[in-house]
């Protein structure tokens, strides 16, 4: 299966004030808020979701319906600079995770994984990255 939903924990979601956050709510259909298993990192003023098998290790996001999934999913592999034509290893890998709604509900998405060394990073505990932002940490 192909999915059209997408599941988003930083700068892309609806709280934060970024040209690409704007692009994904003008282009898609916010589903609701949800969660996944993995672990969180402040990265520089951005974050990084690195999957765990603990179910202690929460990540809260969001998730969308994309409309144009294809031409959507394309302009966020630029942006995470995962998309044709980067060096790798990128920085972030989009995969298909399941990820799981207020509601109890589960939904397979497309998230973006941080894929680079986290060993010096900050981990964000709570697994929020916009409590990390409005306290002025990222």
């Amino acid at each position: 299966m192909i999915s059209d939903r997408l599941f988003v924990y930083g700068t892309l979601m609806c709280g934060f004030d970024h040209p690409m956050a704007r692009l994904l709510s003008a282009h898609a259909d916010f589903i609701g808020e949800a969660h996944c298993r993995g672990r969180l990192y402040l990265v520089k003023h951005y974050p990084g979701l690195v999957l765990s098998d603990d179910p202690a290790d929460i990540v809260h996001g969001e998730l969308y319906r994309l409309r144009e999934r294809e031409a959507m999913l394309r302009e966020f592999d630029m942006y995470e600079a995962c998309g044709e034509g980067f060096p790798h290893p990128t920085e972030y890998l989009r995969q298909m995770l399941s990820v799981t709604l207020e509601d109890g509900s589960a939904s397979e998405a497309w998230t973006y994984v941080y894929n680079w060394p986290v060993a010096e990073l900050p981990r964000i505990e709570s697994g929020r990255f916009l409590d990390e932002a409005r306290h002025g940490r990222a």
